[in-house]
């Protein structure tokens, strides 16, 4: 952690990423680390204040091209989100957020913009809009308590196509839907303590797993979290019935 008495989770930007509840991704993280035993101090930072780099997981979600444009040119001015990086904090990232992590991304108005250059993955605008159920099997080097993440599930709704670069690896293979546009056979991007993802769902209401994988990274701790997860599993059973997964 990040020399904190409690750990401190910063959602970036609720008033311009927050299209598809991205607000539950924040609670899931804020819930699971109560569980483990720590004091949760949960920082939600709208556009207009300086983002805090003694942070310890930074949530960043969806939104349109504008909030997506107006996103990267104030993080792009304000450098919290790098330090933070630099100094060990974790990033989960969704959709917009995931696009502009990365080196560039399109907007429509103006074509293409810079990122912040945080993740080796490159966005531009695809041909197919990507709606609809995903299912995803993570990389295999991604554990929490020794064993593999579970299958990822969510809900896209994007026309972006995003490339992994070299010093970045694919989050997960997709199984069913699209992940980083129609045709790329995966989903998202993560290098060192970043993920980015195109799912929905919230992601981590799906996926409490991949929250415990981010938790692990901060608090050291790299078991799962002791919690009763019979309505996650409902909800996860249910979403992978629907796509006959």
């Amino acid at each position: 952690m990040a020399g904190q008495s409690a750990l401190r989770i910063v959602w970036i930007y609720p008033d311009l990423l927050s299209t598809y509840g991205d607000q539950g991704n924040a609670l899931i993280m804020s819930y699971r680390a109560r569980l483990r035993g720590h004091e949760v101090e949960q920082l939600n930072v709208r556009s207009d204040q300086p983002l805090p780099v003694q942070g310890d997981i930074y949530l960043i979600g969806g939104g349109e091209d504008r909030p997506q444009r107006l996103a990267a040119e104030r993080l792009r001015k304000d450098d919290g989100l790098q330090r933070a990086v630099e100094g060990g904090a974790a990033v989960l990232s969704v959709c917009a957020g995931f696009q502009l992590l990365g080196h560039s991304f399109h907007d429509d108005e103006q074509g293409t913009l810079p990122g912040l250059g945080l993740l080796d993955v490159t966005s531009s605008r695809g041909t197919v809009r990507c709606v609809g159920e995903v299912v995803s099997q993570p990389d295999p080097a991604l554990t929490v308590g020794g064993r593999p993440l579970p299958r990822l599930t969510g809900f896209e709704n994007h026309m972006g196509t995003t490339a992994v670069g070299a010093d970045a690896k694919p989050l997960a293979t997709v199984r069913s839907g699209n992940g980083n546009g129609a045709g790329a056979g995966v989903d998202g991007a993560h290098a060192g303590r970043i993920v980015g993802t195109y799912l929905h769902g919230p992601v981590l209401a799906r996926n409490p797993a991949l929250a415990d994988l981010l938790l692990g990274w901060v608090d050291g701790d790299p078991a799962p979290t002791k919690a009763d997860d019979v309505w996650h599993e409902k909800l996860r059973a249910e979403r992978l019935a629907a796509v006959g997964a």
